[in-house]
């Protein structure tokens, strides 16, 4: 019912649309509408079946083909080669069921945020129901530390504050009160409102419910996040694309090997064998599981960088991620008030450290001040204080008010701690903080014949209540030129994005009996001003720098006021020249024609809610964009789930966005994200070594069987062989290469474009190493033909030389798939140890098949004089020699 503008009616007016009255529903009233409107919960979209999600794994062009491999593999007796091919089939699909069939616990977590209980009026009688019984037009009662059932219209209220971070950014507790706001008031602004899900840090009120489960902010988050499809990342669309490559190839190689051979006169039999020896040897079934298997590798490599992954393909996304859309507070800040600077004693003395650890140094133009000079002030905030900071195991944590929190750490910089100035002078009374008041008073006791006011407020409440000023050690008499320098202070705080707080004290004569304002808050001593702010992290400006140079462009993205958003993107160096700052409400003014066209030029948004951020995604992605989206509120659910990669915070995340998330940082630490966008870039490149090396050798191996076929030669490979050949170089070796470490260089590039062919910059080395190869095989081949023509066994031996060669060619040229364009000698030949474990494994058993009786003849192999091994060796080291050359002649460009 949100579209009637709930905020903008008079409590009458809404009164009259609920059908209610100031004594809430009759409870037939309400039992009708929780039938017509039904419970106040979050609802479930219907779920795909499991067999459904099963079923289709098997959709995939790369799972097609190998299901006909294995059928074939199975048909010509090769058993074991069917089995593995089985075996990666069954991974491959398993995994992806796994991964689609896991709950979407989004909901689930959103329920478990719904309030339980609620405090209802009804017929004029106050009782508690469950929440999920509450219908628009109930009255509801909340007081501090309750979370809100249902969005509702404030009555009256009483010093009411509300913690709304999780759903509009808003760094700080909300003031609330009733009120009438204009209709275009936007969400994060409607004071007047309290919203499902959100908790009351102070205060009491009542309100009026209009809007239940779906239909209220949290209903329509939950909406968002079932209705926001699977994206696609850009390694999924690439192996789809290969796929269909490959089934292409897969039917021109039978079709065209089976009438060449059944023309030149082979028998059909042997002419169906080898041709489906050669479309089994063209697919490179490992394809799956070393993309699979380079995911599962990053994904260990990032959790010990505190990065957990919930999907495995969004790893490598990351590593193309061309923006990131980085939610302010928690994430680009640490979420928790920082007092950054005092005005004391006509100065203003910077406060150093970040968050609420009290660790950290006062100075004045760099130069550290004596801590003696804001004992005062420190002591006046820790006493003027009803929270707490303790620590608990290595954090430091504020049970309370956040920005009496702040003050607290300031305190215990100073040496102040509140336990021990409590104890020194016990409160025994106090003027509490009201929003129309905006300050508050406590007293205590210094001896038995003086009290000590405490105050603290807003700057120009404050000193209105002041008289005096405590400068330079003694309280002299308030001036107004005083006054207009500390007014002049107080602007040129504000100025920096600083929440600030006026501190005063007054001596009082422990006679006094009345401790309310008219007689505590007079003739104040003015002290000092705090300000503060939720700060940006230490290490961040740090890797944002990275981002830059690696081409990735950081928006900040926020709920709060476009004062704070800019002095942050400031301090963190987002803002430059031609950068533009947008709030909410003008971007609801921009079309989306109109939006799209300055989208890439926006560096910070201010003031916006959930549909803002899915609409900012949508439209990066329209203009072609890779995007990551960090966060860590409920409101941030919605987009994280709708962008390329969504990447939620691990401690101060809500349940929410880590289930609507694809990646969780571990540490709340922006600069992880660098260290997994360099893992993503890596796991890309070894995903196109691996194919630059199976295809560049499977297709070499396909052009020998083809030119030999035209030359009227005898089969150079049976087909046997040729499925050994397939098993021992698409295997280990090729495996071993889909987990090589990143380049050194992998940062300094900008992302690919996600438009990029995946065999972009590889189609010289498919075309010359294939040549190469066939060119080489097939002269190996005729070497040992007619070397041996006097002999008998001269097929058998040239067969078993051009096995030798093959295998040989590709173990070496598997080292120089490393990269494309460093030295396999630069990167270090044993920087990848299980590359050259796996080579001199497939060594070993070449060495076994040729050299052992047994295994000789179940292969139809031969063994080889010195000679043949000298000519074999120099043949396959061509592919080595001509690739590591290749990379410095074209290096330079």
């Amino acid at each position: 019912m949100d579209e009637l503008n709930w905020h903008s009616k008079k409590i009458e007016e809404a009164i009259r649309l609920l059908e209610s009255n100031l004594n809430g529903l009759s409870e037939i009233e309400a039992e009708s509408r929780l039938n017509q409107c039904g419970p106040n919960e979050l609802r479930e979209e219907k779920k795909i079946s499991p067999w459904k999600l099963f079923f289709k794994q098997f959709r995939q062009i790369l799972i097609i083909i190998l299901l006909f491999a294995i059928i074939i593999s199975a048909s010509i007796g090769e058993i074991v080669d069917a089995l593995v091919i089985f075996a990666i089939v069954f991974v491959a699909v398993g995994l992806g069921f796994f991964q689609e069939y896991r709950a979407e616990k989004a909901l689930e977590a959103l329920k478990k945020m719904a309030a339980p209980i609620a405090t209802v009026i009804r017929a004029g009688k106050e009782r508690a129901i469950p929440a999920r019984e509450l219908v628009p037009g109930d009255l509801i009662r909340i007081r501090t530390g309750d979370i809100v059932p249902a969005d509702s219209l404030i009555i009256d209220a009483i010093n009411l504050q509300v913690n709304e971070a999780a759903l509009t950014g808003e760094s700080v507790p909300v003031n609330k009160k009733s009120a009438v706001l204009p209709i275009e008031t936007q969400l994060a602004e409607r004071f007047n409102l309290i919203f499902a899900g959100t908790t009351v840090t102070l205060g009491h009120a009542t309100a009026l419910v209009f809007a239940t489960g779906m239909n209220t902010e949290f209903g329509k988050i939950a909406k968002m996040v079932q209705i926001t499809e699977k994206v696609e990342t850009p390694i999924e669309i690439k192996m789809e694309q290969v796929g269909k490559f490959l089934a292409i190839a897969f039917i021109a190689v039978i079709s065209i090997i089976a009438i060449l051979g059944f023309l030149k006169g082979h028998r059909l039999f042997e002419i169906f064998l080898w041709a489906v020896s050669l479309a089994v040897a063209a697919v490179p079934e490992a394809l799956p599981a070393v993309v699979t298997g380079s995911l599962a590798i990053g994904v260990y490599r990032m959790a010990k960088k505190n990065a957990i992954v919930r999907r495995l393909p969004a790893v490598e996304t990351l590593g193309s991620t061309t923006v990131i859309c980085s939610d302010k507070t928690g994430t680009l800040t640490t979420g928790e008030m920082t007092v950054r600077e005092l005005y004391v004693d006509d100065q203003i003395i910077e406060v150093t450290g970040v968050g609420y650890e009290p660790k950290g140094e006062f100075r004045f133009d760099s130069s550290k001040v004596d801590e003696s000079h804001i004992k005062l002030v420190s002591k006046i905030a820790a006493l003027c204080n009803d929270s707490h900071l303790e620590r608990v195991d290595s954090n430091w944590q504020v049970t309370g008010d956040p920005t009496e929190g702040a003050l607290l750490a300031m305190a215990g910089k100073a040496g102040i701690w509140q336990n021990d100035v409590a104890k020194e002078f016990p409160r025994v009374g106090e003027v509490p903080f009201t929003s129309e008041r905006k300050c508050m008073t406590t007293i205590h006791c210094v001896t038995s014949e003086e009290l000590l006011a405490c105050t603290k407020g807003a700057p120009e409440v404050v000193l209105e209540k002041c008289t005096y000023e405590y400068l330079n050690g003694k309280e002299v008499v308030f001036t107004q030129e005083q006054r207009n320098r500390i007014l002049d202070a107080n602007e040129k705080m504000a100025s920096k994005a600083l929440r600030l707080l006026g501190i005063a004290y007054r001596r009082l004569p422990s006679t006094l009996q009345q401790f309310d304002e008219g007689h505590v808050e007079k003739d104040l001593v003015f002290v000092g001003l705090v300000g503060m702010m939720d700060p940006p992290r230490e290490e961040v400006m740090a890797s944002i720098r990275s981002c830059k140079e690696a081409g990735v462009k950081v928006i900040m993205i926020t709920g709060d006021h476009k004062l704070t958003a800019v002095a942050i993107a400031k301090e963190l160096n987002l803002v430059e020249s031609d950068g533009l700052i947008l709030t909410g409400k003008e971007l609801d003014k921009l079309s989306d024609i109109e939006f799209e066209k300055i989208v890439e030029n926006v560096v910070v948004y201010a003031r916006v809610s959930p549909e803002h951020k899915m609409r900012i995604v949508k439209a990066l992605k329209e203009k072609g964009h890779i995007v990551a989206m960090t966060g860590d509120g409920i409101n941030d659910a919605p987009a994280l789930k709708n962008s390329n990669v969504g990447i939620a915070m691990g401690i101060t995340g809500t349940d929410v966005t880590k289930e609507a998330s694809h990646i969780i940082l571990a540490d709340d630490n922006f600069s992880t994200i660098v260290a997994a966008i360099e893992e993503g870039r890596g796991i890309y490149d070894n995903v196109k070594k691996y194919l630059t090396f199976l295809l560049s050798v499977n297709i070499g191996e396909i052009l020998v069987m083809f030119l030999a076929s035209i030359a009227a030669l005898p089969l150079p490979l049976l087909a046997k062989q040729i499925l050994w050949i397939n098993l021992a170089t698409d295997g280990l070796p090729a495996l071993a290469l889909g987990v090589d470490p990143a380049a050194p260089d992998v940062m300094k590039h900008p992302p690919r474009s996600p438009k990029e062919s995946v065999f972009s910059g590889i189609k010289i080395w498919l075309a010359g190493i294939s040549a190469l190869l066939a060119i080489g095989v097939l002269f190996i081949f005729s070497v040992g033909l007619f070397a041996n023509a006097q002999n008998g066994e001269s097929l058998i031996k040239a067969r078993t030389m051009t096995f030798a060669t093959v295998i040989i060619f590709e173990l070496l040229f598997v080292f120089s798939c490393r990269s494309f364009r460093h030295s396999v000698f630069e990167l270090g030949l044993l920087t990848n140890k299980y590359l050259v474990l796996a080579v001199v494994w497939e060594i070993f058993m070449l060495a076994a098949l040729i050299n052992v009786p047994f295994l000789r003849n179940i292969f139809g192999l031969s063994s080889l004089s010195w000679l043949d091994w000298f000519l074999v060796l120099a043949i396959a080291s061509t592919g080595f020699i001509a690739s590591e050359l290749g990379k410095i002649i074209f290096k330079p460009r």
